[in-house]
């Protein structure tokens, strides 16, 4: 029996020993290991998205400062006949002109008010060839407008309304804009006014080649457009785009689109160039265009190969203008632009966006590239003439660009029509008064009020004048007729 109770006792002292020791080897296991996961922090997603300011997709303040400063611009155009399209090489992009039976083709566009005063910036080609410009405010106050200059190069142009303490917008600097910030999009698409959309910069220094170009015009077109995706359609043309301050930094100019609508891509024209085009328009009533006097290409893999570049970064010479400022100051066939003054350019579009913001005679600074060693030049920029002067308006002969002979009516025929004076069309050729519709016969008797009774009437009238421009008269059967055209 006492073997029994012997053995019972051992085995329990064992099972004791074995349970305690058990249990403190796990008490330190479980400690061990909870020690690693304790410190390790949770997946927190409250926290996660306390990161992201509250603002940061919050518009509302960009949008109460920009909305009053975009209009909406409706244009006349002049009736020809009732199936007459005006052709528009913007149509199916932005501010499409809709012609009605019966009526006079109409357009609508927006712009925007940059100065207390009354200058509104547009696109060029929402008021081209309009013989009557309407300016809608946000506040639905309307006004005539009138057409200080205009830029087809860039596809600018600068407006004027008679009014004071007008809401405008502040310029923001379109060389600080970052591929993926977001912007508004404010303009009038489809006649819906102050309509606001958000997006984001998807590229800049776009070249789509929408821009007429035709240097026997004078036109070489410069495009450097920002590509975003906020939507844009019809009516937009010509509006702002802000950054999140309300800050204006491009005029919304055009959209990829197959259909005419937004598709996913639009492009604005940088703030930075807008406002040089502006000063010009206000100073001199013309754009002074500075030139480097170079032929240029991208650079890409092949070129660089085949001319033994080691990077594959810049703008490549691929000639040069006898005369040019590039040849003047050092440029040679074969190097590589990388700046304009402090900016880095990466491609033709880019360089072009820089030296518009030069005048003829101003001197800038470029690096460059010539055997792959890097060198800086100062260049003294000239016009489009090869020299430093300021470029004028061309002034056109007023009777040219009417496109009629003009000769004084007779007394039987004055006192036949009852009138007291007049200039009959006797010939009628291309010019603003066939395009405004009217027929060979047709007698002036007043422009704007005035009346006419001589050429030198008509050059009086017309010679400083810019925008709408009204004429009245009678044909001979006794019709009584008034036309309207634009300067």
């Amino acid at each position: 029996m006492k073997k029994v109770v012997s053995a019972f006792l051992i085995a329990s002292i064992g099972g004791i020993t074995a349970l305690s020791l058990d249990y403190f080897l796990i008490k330190n296991r479980v400690t061990e290991n909870h020690s690693q996961v304790i410190y390790q922090p949770p997946v927190n997603y409250v926290n996660l998205s306390k990161s992201v300011p509250e603002s940061a997709l919050d518009f509302t303040v960009a949008a109460e400062m920009s909305v009053h400063s975009v209009v909406n611009v409706k244009t006349t155009y002049a009736y020809q006949n009732q199936n007459q399209y005006i052709y528009d090489p913007f149509r199916g992009f932005f501010g499409q002109r809709i012609p009605q039976q019966h009526e006079a083709p109409t357009g609508s566009g927006s712009g925007v008010i940059i100065s207390q005063d009354g200058y509104i910036v547009t696109n060029n080609h929402v008021i081209d060839d309009a013989e009557k410009i309407e300016v809608t405010l946000n506040d639905k106050r309307s006004y005539v407008a009138e057409v200080i200059g205009k830029d087809p190069t860039t596809d600018l142009a600068l407006l004027k309304i008679k009014e004071s303490n007008l809401p405008f917008i502040t310029y923001g600097n379109s060389d600080n804009v970052k591929v993926g910030e977001w912007v508004l999009a404010v303009g009038n698409p489809f006649n819906l006014t102050s309509t606001v959309t958000a997006g984001i910069i998807s590229a800049k220094a776009r070249n789509i080649n929408i821009i007429e170009n035709d240097p026997t015009k004078g036109i070489n077109s410069v495009e450097s457009f920002l590509q975003t995706d906020a939507a844009v359609n019809p009516g937009n043309s010509g509006g702002a785009l802000v950054n999140s301050k309300g800050e204006l930094i491009g005029i919304n100019s055009a959209i990829a689109s197959n259909t005419g609508s937004y598709t996913g891509y639009s492009f604005a024209i940088p703030v930075n160039m807008a406002r040089k085009v502006v000063a010009d328009l206000l100073e001199y009533g013309e754009v002074q265009r500075a030139y480097i006097g170079v032929s240029i290409r991208d650079l890409d893999a092949k070129l660089a190969q085949e001319k033994n570049i080691a990077e594959i970064k810049g703008i490549y010479v691929n000639g040069l203008t006898a005369g040019g400022a590039g040849e003047e100051g050092g440029v040679k066939e074969g190097d590589i632009i990388t700046k304009v003054a402090d900016v880095p350019v990466n491609n033709v579009p880019e360089l072009q966006e820089q030296i518009s913001r030069y005048r003829p005679g101003d001197k800038v600074n470029i690096t460059l590239k010539r055997n792959n060693q890097e060198k800086m030049l100062t260049l003294i920029l000239k016009n489009k003439n090869g020299t430093v002067d300021v470029v004028e308006r061309p002034k056109v002969e007023v009777v040219s660009a009417l496109g009629a002979v003009l000769e004084p009516i007779t007394n039987t025929d004055m006192k036949k029509l009852s009138i007291e004076h007049g200039l009959q069309i006797t010939r009628l050729g291309a010019g603003k008064l066939l395009n405004a519709g009217i027929k060979e016969g047709f007698i002036i008797t007043s422009i704007d009020k005035k009346k006419i009774s001589s050429v030198e009437d008509i050059k009086a009238v017309l010679s400083n004048k810019k925008g709408g421009v009204l004429i009245e008269g009678i044909y001979p059967n006794g019709m009584r007729a008034y036309y309207g055209f634009g300067m």
